[in-house]
């Protein structure tokens, strides 16, 4: 008998098991649920950024039809703590209270100020119009720079300080030193505005109580079940296991539902005291008021290199808008990006120093790429300048200073031990792709021509730490969780498979490529395979869903897992074979004796066989179920080259992406078909960032771009066509040879894009234009430069 190869399923590009549900709307969602006898939520927000609460009277709002209850923050003060902040990055960190509901004082707008419940959602909102507030108005704190002035009016006054913490890093040798013996310094200001995160399903929680048990179970569309079980029952005080937190099927978070979000812990709460469901959906227009913002950071960035281009030292200062509160890891996103200043790139010097900073505007917190985007951007721009400063082409100045590939493992400036990669490779498949000196050559003919439409070409080659662990790592960054994952396989009798996993999906496919793990694995057909997730009665242990970690981590604990089934199948089939373990080969999902080949049990039939238990080794339990918990020993280090040529029209300012293409490296390729998926939609949000999103504040703290017609979400026609393709150099650190994808194109892509739009107004005398590069701002970037400084050697030394 001859066996036929089985067909590898990893680096397959299989269809997501998930759609076909998702999209007949065959699926459920939490503003979805209806349970008998449910409330409905609204909640007041404060109109004003800054201001104490004088009176807050709810009871007029009891006499509207279909109320049931309204509370303001006094009424609910006793059953409630404040929401908590998981990274305290300093000893000293200055850490306010952040109740759910306003007590005393209102420090953005749309702060919750009182909650009605009612029978149905119409009938709470409007029931809110009634409540009677008395607001006396506090100065607003929004300039970073003039916040930390002694006279600043402040955020949190018993605090005395608008300063929430001031973090350093200082590497290699002296950076003023490197900067005395240097040819030149660059020195520059950018700025990351603000963006509001546009996740397809606005948050939502359900939260039904079990009076007769004193149990709970809150329905969220969140990031990180298992993380909001522990911090609900911290902030309310409903004992943990008394608490069952399940994330149904969540349409999108981009980091934005990684957060505690005090409508959670207000609707838990209200269910408590009333003894009925309450459900809470948000309006789109209150996420742009109440789900936490992304970026928002000044950063001063100044580089030391010799006259050659060499890099000898980096120097990075950063004000960072923390809002108005901490929220779960609110100070730590600039940290994050500590360690990615210096990127792929060799040098003697580093010296980061953060400041965190309150205002008077909704609290910062994860959003896709948490800090790595911002520190990519700063470092990318900043070579851009150097390679200007130098007289030498963008490509030539990073090919001078990056990590060479028989370095690897290198461990670079910051500490961070890069296991493997190649950016020679990744930057060559691009080149060749985007066709660069013959762009390089048409710009050249344009310029000379002095065309109005000018051409320009963006360069940014990137890498990220990704895979949040190993949680000795994040022990030393004062972090106040782990970063392993859990994984559980059940072989069921029949010989079908369910995958049990910690990790909690949004959007990425997990059920779609663990399948192919596991499948791989066991050598089983990937339809046998069935994977569950996101409710923590039947997932118990879990990190969930963020900074690209999934596959890294929880696809690695499946892997593991899968491998404890197959070694306890090993010893069932040597004992049903009378053969020796090691007399056997395991292939495809058959054991076979080695040299009589008809001697063979597939996995199938001992999960059958073990289930019975007639005829098991002595002492083995009468399952093949395994589980692992993984805690890696390293990041990963996902890197890779994008380019973007722009076409700008001088005389309006209007911006053209004519091309992109990227190449990037992700380790090992699970399925290609939603490594291409996660790549398009990090590229959206980072063009997104650098061309079309800000939210924009007034001088009274307004948020004035608070609806889906003031903030520009680019649609399909907004963007380009992308060419990508992808080198693969495994990952060293987990099983898989995987690294992160999900961040990666937003990471690689903000600076590509607004480096050509500076390298297409260059010979104007432009050496920046802030983001977002609206036709505005580039038409205005292109009118006031001037001749004198096309170098862009402002700074220089």
């Amino acid at each position: 008998m001859t066996d036929q190869a089985v067909e590898r399923e990893v680096g397959r590009a299989r269809l997501r098991k998930e759609d076909a549900r998702l999209i007949t709307g065959q699926t459920n969602w939490t503003d979805n649920i209806s349970v008998t006898g449910l409330l409905h939520m609204a909640i007041l927000r404060s109109p004003m950024a800054h201001a104490r609460l004088e009176r807050v009277d709810v009871s007029p709002a009891l006499g509207r039809p279909g109320v049931v209850a309204a509370y303001s923050g006094r009424d609910l003060a006793e059953g409630l703590g404040s929401l908590p902040c998981a990274w305290p990055v300093t000893e000293d960190m200055v850490l306010p209270d952040h109740p759910p509901l306003a007590v005393d004082e209102v420090r953005h707008a749309g702060d919750p100020v009182a909650v009605v419940v009612a029978r149905d959602r119409y009938a709470a909102a409007d029931a809110l119009e009634a409540i009677e507030v008395d607001y006396e108005p506090l100065p607003p704190v929004l300039d970073l720079e003039a916040a930390l002035a002694e006279d600043a009016p402040l955020v949190h006054a018993d605090k005395g300080t608008n300063r929430a913490y001031v973090w350093p890093l200082r590497t290699g040798e002296d950076y003023e030193s490197v900067r005395q013996r240097a040819d030149v310094v660059v020195k520059r200001r950018y700025e990351q505005q603000r963006l509001i995160p546009n996740a397809m399903e606005p948050r939502a929680v359900v939260v039904t109580p079990l009076a007769a048990s004193g149990e709970y179970t809150v329905y969220s569309a969140t990031q990180i079940p298992h993380i909001l079980r522990i911090m609900l029952s911290v902030v309310t005080g409903v004992p943990e296991h008394k608490l069952r937190v399940v994330a149904p099927d969540v349409g999108g978070g981009f980091g934005s539902k990684l957060q505690v979000y005090g409508e959670e812990a207000l609707a838990l709460v209200v269910a408590r005291k009333l003894g009925r469901p309450v459900k809470w959906t948000e309006s789109r227009s209150e996420g742009y008021l109440a789900t936490h913002h992304g970026r928002g950071m000044i950063q001063d960035i100044e580089l030391a290199a010799t006259s050659e281009g060499r890099l000898l030292g980096l120097k990075v200062d950063l004000l960072a808008d923390m809002g108005a509160y901490l929220m779960l890891v609110t100070p730590g996103i600039p940290i994050l990006g500590a360690f990615m200043y210096p990127a792929i790139y060799k040098m003697d010097a580093y010296e980061f120093n953060c400041t965190g900073v309150f205002t008077t505007r909704t609290p910062t917190d994860a959003y896709r790429g948490a800090g790595r985007p911002e520190a990519t951007y700063a470092i990318e721009r900043a070579m851009d300048e150097l390679a200007a400063e130098v007289g030498l082409d963008p490509v030539e100045v990073r090919r001078r200073n990056w990590i060479r590939h028989e370095e690897f493992p290198y461990t670079s400036i910051a500490g961070l031990t890069y296991d493997s990669g190649n950016y020679e490779a990744a930057t060559d498949k691009a080149l060749a792709l985007f066709g660069y000196d013959d762009l390089r050559a048409e710009q050249a003919k344009r310029n000379e021509r002095g065309d109005t439409v000018r051409l320009g070409i963006g360069v940014s080659t990137y890498t990220e730490m990704c895979g949040l662990a190993p949680s000795r790592v994040l022990r030393d960054l004062r972090y106040s969780a782990g970063g392993w994952e859990a994984a559980s396989i059940r072989m069921l009798p029949t010989g079908k498979v369910e995958v049990v996993t910690g990790t909690s999906p949004h959007g990425q496919g997990h059920v779609t490529s663990w399948s192919q793990i596991a499948a791989d694995v066991l050598g089983v057909p990937f339809e046998d395979v069935e994977v569950v997730h996101g409710d923590t009665k039947v997932a118990p242990q879990g990190m969930d869903t963020y900074g690209s970690r999934s596959l890294v981590v929880g696809g690695a604990a499946v892997h593991r897992a899968a491998e404890k089934v197959v070694d306890k199948a090993r010893k069932v089939a040597a004992h049903l074979l009378e053969a020796s373990e090691d007399d056997l080969e395991f292939r495809d999902g058959v054991f076979s004796v080695k040299g009589s080949p008809e001697a063979r049990k597939t996995i199938q039939e001992l999960a059958f066989e073990t289930f019975t238990s007639h005829d098991v080794p002595e002492g083995m339990e009468p399952t093949l179920n395994a589980e692992h918990v993984l805690d890696p020993e390293n990041f990963s280090y996902p890197h890779g080259t994008h380019l973007c040529a722009v076409e700008i029209d001088t005389e309006t300012g209007q911006t053209r992406i004519r091309s992109y293409v990227c190449v990037d490296d992700v380790g090992r390729v699970v399925n290609p078909m939603i490594v291409e998926g996660q790549v398009h939609g990090g590229l959206a949000q980072g063009i997104a960032q650098a061309l079309y999103e800000e939210a924009v504040y007034d001088t009274e703290g307004n948020l004035v771009s608070g609806t889906m017609a003031d903030y520009l979400v680019p649609s399909a026609p907004d963007l380009p066509e992308f060419v990508t393709d992808r080198t693969e150099t495994p990952a060293a650190s987990n099983p898989l040879g995987v690294k992160g994808v999900g961040e990666a194109g937003t990471i690689a892509s903000t600076p590509a894009v607004v480096n050509a739009i500076v390298d297409a107004l260059r010979p104007l005398g432009v050496h920046d234009v802030r983001m977002p590069c609206t036709p505005e701002r580039v038409w205005e970037a292109a009118r006031s430069a001037r001749p004198s400084a096309a170098a862009g050697k402002e700074g220089s030394a």
